[in-house]
């Protein structure tokens, strides 16, 4: 059935959404996904006492980062997104938020390395049903010309509340304990999912798109799922996406032991330093990304994935600078360069892939990308860092951590090429979405 609809893609009888209020709804959001990621990547700058404090290998903790998180988050986000296009994704948002952050709080009360990994699995379920409908829902409050820099605001939270995990954690960590981290910042997000549960409007799917929208049910998953195989551009983009998170999260995780163990800085220097580093270059890299994509993409569309292809390969000498210099003011200075611009693809990525399908599709859609991104980049990443560390410390002792994120570094020139080919097809991909939406193509 196709519902009437005016500017914007809104029903004549819905009353329209102020920009003021796109914005709180785009700030809160924003909130949520900076608990998000502190709850997620606190764990990093806490590897080291917590693998003295609870006798794990480098492996172990690889795989308490990776894959005993990730497998349970990608897994639950495909059902959870699911339920986000049919019902209230504000809902489904407050209710993550709340567990996620009760299952992080938990986590300071672990007593073995297994208990631990079980808490972090609760953490990863919650967490799941946090990105994808936060996704759907933005793409409704900001249209289509606005969406990349909307969806970067958002990405910006990745960069600050790993700053705030960093930073605030080092300094918990040092003074308290790390099992005091993890409580103070997991009840710290309970009040949070209240407030958005009571205070952001959920939308018509397709509220903010140009024209009459089609309303109808969402596609079975494995129509879905079947529909986005054949689609070039989200086949291209979600690889180039999958290789660099591979190699972000790699160098996120075990960033900070690595400076710990190659240069010698103190958990607490390494998180102020670090932390604030993340904090400003990614969310700067993200927010600049977005708007250079938004406006280069009003000329030709296919620079939504162009500009990440030659960011991504802009920033890999600076990668190397950073793990291969022998000094650390010059590997924290090439940090800045590495970090700026290896956030700048976000925002366009997730637009691109917000863009591809249908509105009532885009939980959906979005849950598949970070599906496969996550088994690969969060599973993999940390898992095979830790890995070769384990693998290769009878020969280079201490220095193994820095072969290992080399590898991890140089998948990067896989990413912009794939990134590039995404680009190729864009326009036309986009387009055919914008007909299925409008009901022209079925």
């Amino acid at each position: 059935m196709e519902q009437t609809q005016g500017e914007g893609g809104s029903s004549e009888s819905e009353p329209r959404i102020s920009r003021g209020y796109s914005n709180y709804v785009l700030a809160l959001l924003f909130v949520v996904y900076v608990f998000n990621f502190i709850d997620r990547q606190v764990l990093s700058i806490l590897l080291q006492p917590i693998k003295e404090d609870l006798g794990v290998s480098d492996t172990f903790m690889g795989f308490l980062t990776g894959f005993a998180f990730v497998v349970f988050y990608t897994f639950a986000g495909i059902p959870i997104a699911r339920i986000a296009d049919r019902t209230s994704r504000r809902a489904v948002i407050a209710l993550g938020l709340a567990t996620w952050s009760i299952m992080t709080a938990l986590s300071g009360t672990a007593r073995t390395g297994w208990q631990l990994a079980a808490a972090r699995v609760g953490v990863g379920v919650g967490e799941a049903a946090g990105t994808p409908p936060a996704h759907s829902l933005l793409s409704d409050y900001f249209e289509p010309s606005r969406r990349a820099t909307a969806l970067s605001v958002y990405a910006m939270g990745v960069y600050l509340g790993v700053a705030a995990a960093f930073m605030g954690g080092s300094w918990l960590a040092t003074h308290f304990g790390w099992r005091s981290v993890f409580l103070v910042v997991g009840l710290a997000g309970v009040p949070l999912a209240l407030l958005v549960r009571l205070t952001v409007r959920e939308l018509p799917r397709g509220y903010s798109e140009p024209g009459p929208v089609a309303q109808v049910e969402p596609a079975p998953f494995l129509d879905t799922l079947s529909q986005l195989a054949r689609n070039r551009s989200f086949k291209w983009a979600v690889g180039a996406t999958a290789l660099q998170s591979l190699s972000g999260y790699g160098i996120l995780t075990w960033g900070p032991t690595f400076l710990i163990r190659i240069h010698g800085m103190e958990m607490l220097n390494v998180g102020m330093v670090l932390g604030a580093a993340i904090g400003i270059l990614g969310a700067g890299g993200a927010y600049v990304g977005g708007r250079w994509a938004d406006s280069m993409a009003r000329r030709d569309e296919r620079w939504y994935m162009r500009l990440p292809a030659i960011q991504t390969a802009a920033l890999l000498p600076f990668g190397y600078g950073f793990i291969l210099l022998s000094s650390q003011f010059g590997a924290l200075i090439s940090f800045i360069p590495f970090y700026f611009l290896g956030a700048m693809y976000v925002g366009p990525m997730h637009s691109v892939i917000q863009g591809l399908v249908v509105p009532n599709q885009r939980a959906m859609a979005s849950a598949i990308n970070l599906f496969i991104v996550n088994m690969i980049g969060l599973g993999l990443g940390p898992l095979l860092i830790g890995i070769f560390n384990d693998m290769w410390a009878a020969e280079y002792g201490q220095s193994a951590i820095r072969y290992s994120m080399l590898l991890a570094v140089t998948v990067g020139w896989f990413s912009s090429g794939a990134f590039w080919m995404a680009s190729r097809h864009l326009p036309e991909d986009l387009q055919a979405a914008r007909d299925a939406a409008r009901g022209e193509i079925q």
